[in-house]
């Protein structure tokens, strides 16, 4: 049998101060995709591959992030589940189900927060999103502020080696061309402060977890075991407060595991959007 690739196009949506650039690849229920600090649209193309024969995918650039456009103050994470709904509804998409990691995890709740309902499984992978960490749960709740002190020093010491913390040490050391290309995707988005929009995430991470339950949807954690950005223990602390949650971790995976062992995780993807009808 002669194999056939699955259909794409790309296209830009219009916002009031900015350009989104997306790409879609596949037909089927939707899955839109959103990626990290580091990343751009070509962050997901493991997963793209994967899900494409079955599901239309839709992967785009946040606004300010390689090749979107972003005001001149920057791209501001307030406007992105407004990004989202413009895709969601210039591509005609209806109900849709995310798979976001890190940065993307504050578009991913937000969203789902937007339209209850309309999310019909969410996957949050290394990333608690605007969910605040700090008003978690105990004994998770006590871990924080030591793990905050070990993930600094540990950031610097990765950087010191010129291995992006994003990627991890593990990444580096056991897949380097994996490393590489994740070094070249995140060196497309340049013109704005990385550093500032990083802080504006932390500000906007003011949601109790419990308040999640308004979203509606399932979702499903995947912290990875060796993060060292966002902390892999809080998910679990969250979920148990949260309808319809689920953690399952990534073990021996840096921040971007979704990234670094990209079978492991679809594999969990395919069995959570089985698992919740999804």
């Amino acid at each position: 049998m002669t194999f056939t690739a699955p259909p794409r196009r790309a296209g830009w949506i219009e916002r009031p101060d900015a350009r989104i650039r997306y790409e879609v690849t596949g037909s089927g229920p939707a899955i839109v995709f959103a990626h990290g600090l580091g990343g751009c649209l070509f962050s997901w193309w493991q997963q793209v591959a994967h899900f494409a024969t079955r599901y239309t995918c839709v992967a785009f650039s946040h606004r300010g992030f390689f090749p979107s456009t972003a005001p001149a103050g920057g791209p501001d994470p307030a406007e992105y589940a407004g990004d989202v709904a413009a895709l969601v509804d210039e591509l005609k998409l209806g109900d849709i189900r995310m798979v976001c990691q890190s940065m993307g995890g504050w578009s991913g709740v937000e969203y789902a927060l937007l339209r209850p309902g309309r999310v019909k499984a969410l996957v949050m992978a290394a990333t608690t999103g605007s969910l605040d960490p700090r008003q978690m749960r105990e004994p998770e709740h006590s871990r924080l502020a030591g793990w905050s002190r070990e993930s600094a020093e540990a950031r610097s010491a990765l950087l010191s080696r010129n291995i992006l913390p994003a990627g991890g040490a593990r990444m580096a050391e056991d897949q380097p061309a994996l490393h590489q290309l994740y070094t070249h995707i995140n060196g497309l988005s340049q013109g704005f402060d990385r550093e500032a929009v990083r802080a504006k995430l932390h500000a906007a991470r003011t949601r109790a977890p419990e308040s999640f339950a308004a979203a509606n949807t399932p979702v499903m954690f995947v912290p990875c075991e060796e993060d060292v950005v966002i902390p892999p223990f809080a998910p679990q602390a969250m979920a148990a407060v949260i309808p319809n949650a689920r953690v399952s971790p990534l073990p021996k995976a840096g921040h971007s595991g979704h990234f670094e062992h990209a079978a492991a995780f679809n594999a969990k993807v395919d069995a959570f959007f089985a698992e919740v009808g999804a």
